[in-house]
């Protein structure tokens, strides 16, 4: 169930948050690197998440100044998420394991300071600028945060369980 006050939004993304941070906590390097015949590896997968909170960001940033808002990004639309997230892993292949971690924290940061610093109103009073549908800035941020924190805590608990 979609959080629906502030309060239900930063309690959600901490847990989902605490979560995955936990067990991120237990990935060496060489578990974190490996693809073991899958798209993505664990490290792939924590550098996409921490992308999607700043595209989340520009995206509320654009809309509320009034550009033009592209979903998901310029040169994409959402049927091509495939491509998109094909293109960001090649885009962030030069990460290494605890510069991944590191921008999941520090843009987790970012999205926790953006929740705080919202109103009530900004976050569920209406649907965000530019978005071209119907979900609040609150509802976004949810997908963008505690949804896709619980989506990476699945994908690494089932990797670790196939390395076993």
């Amino acid at each position: 169930m979609a959080a629906k006050t502030k309060s239900e939004l930063l309690d959600i993304t901490s847990k989902e948050f605490g979560k995955l941070e936990k067990l991120m906590e237990t990935i060496d390097v060489n578990a974190a690197l490996d693809k073991s015949g899958q798209e993505a590896s664990i490290k792939d997968v924590i550098a996409h998440r921490a992308h999607w909170i700043d595209l989340f960001l520009g995206w509320y940033a654009d809309g509320v100044a009034g550009k033009v808002v592209y979903f998901p990004a310029e040169g994409y639309k959402w049927n091509d998420l495939k491509r998109y997230n094909s293109d960001l892993r090649k885009r962030q292949s030069n990460l290494d394991w605890p510069k991944a971690v590191a921008m999941l924290r520090t843009n987790y940061g970012k999205l926790t300071d953006f929740i705080n610093n919202c109103s009530e109103e900004e976050l569920y009073g209406g649907k965000m600028r530019g978005a071209n549908n119907a979900w609040t800035p609150g509802r976004w941020a949810e997908a963008a945060g505690a949804s896709h924190f619980r989506s990476a805590s699945k994908y690494l608990r089932s990797s670790l369980k196939r390395g076993k």
